[in-house]
């Protein structure tokens, strides 16, 4: 087994998570048997801490990347953050309500939502990850930082945004919403600059993921490993693919790579 000293980085939904949003017995035993070999440990979500604390307790993470890469946490301190711009937003939202399509808020600890146009979009997209419905608060931004914002259309806008906003991108995670993050800010970025500041090279980075918006970290790692579960375009990209997240996913890779 490599006994250096490495950089783990778990997406929680579709891979820390089964298919009913619990984590399997054998991902806890990684987990443990990875902090007790001395590894650094972290969560990396789309998630904020609102809606990832849940997790982050039950499975003892200490560490945890949020809001893709908005915001990383060691040892439960706060040590980066990356807001969004607030004109573009602004702009982001007017627009979107304009086309008739919904937008929430996402801060540290609470998300609210800008519109209530069609509610049951909005409500479906929350409910697949185990979150409510956000309340509303259009004035959300002017009390709270925004780390980063939902929108919640299918695949008719995909990519009519993406010029029209030179801070801001957009990233799929359900087929009826997107992230929307800082132009500048991935899961990838925040996870290379932790594992800088802690002594870790890149190729000593290992990521597990499942959907879109851990495409750049998958790349970035020095391994990066795609559940079973991933689509396609995700697994192909990958350095290695595991079973599924209902299968063993993680433990499997581990102890395949050695590393455990």
């Amino acid at each position: 087994m490599d006994m250096n000293r490495k950089f783990f980085a778990f997406d929680i939904d579709g891979t820390l998570l089964d298919s009913n949003k619990q984590p399997l017995e054998s991902t806890i035993e990684a987990l443990e048997l990875l902090r007790n070999a001395g590894h650094f440990v972290t969560v990396a979500t789309g998630r904020s801490r609102f809606h990832a604390k849940d997790i982050i307790r039950s499975l003892a993470f200490d560490n945890y990347i949020l809001c893709n890469g908005a915001a990383a946490f060691l040892a439960h301190q706060q040590v980066y953050k990356n807001l969004l711009d607030e004109e573009q937003l602004k702009a982001f939202v007017a627009e979107a309500n304009e086309l008739g399509i919904d937008t929430a808020f996402v801060g540290m600890d609470t998300a609210k939502r800008a519109s209530s146009l069609n509610i049951g979009i909005m409500d479906e997209a929350m409910r697949s990850f185990g979150a409510q419905l956000p309340e509303l608060d259009m004035h959300f931004p002017e009390e709270k930082e925004v780390y980063q914002a939902l929108a919640f259309y299918g695949k008719e806008y995909e990519d009519y945004f993406d010029d029209r906003y030179s801070k801001l991108r957009f990233v799929r995670w359900h087929e009826n919403s997107v992230d929307v993050v800082p132009k500048d800010g991935s899961k990838a970025a925040t996870i290379l600059s932790v594992a800088h500041q802690l002594g870790i090279s890149q190729k000593d980075v290992i990521c597990f993921g499942d959907g879109q918006n851990d495409r750049e970290m998958l790349q970035a790692a020095g391994v990066g490993v795609a559940m079973g579960n991933a689509a396609p375009e995700i697994q192909a990209i990958a350095d290695k693919v595991t079973a599924s997240n209902d299968e063993d996913g993680i433990w499997q890779a581990l102890k395949e790579l050695d590393l455990i």
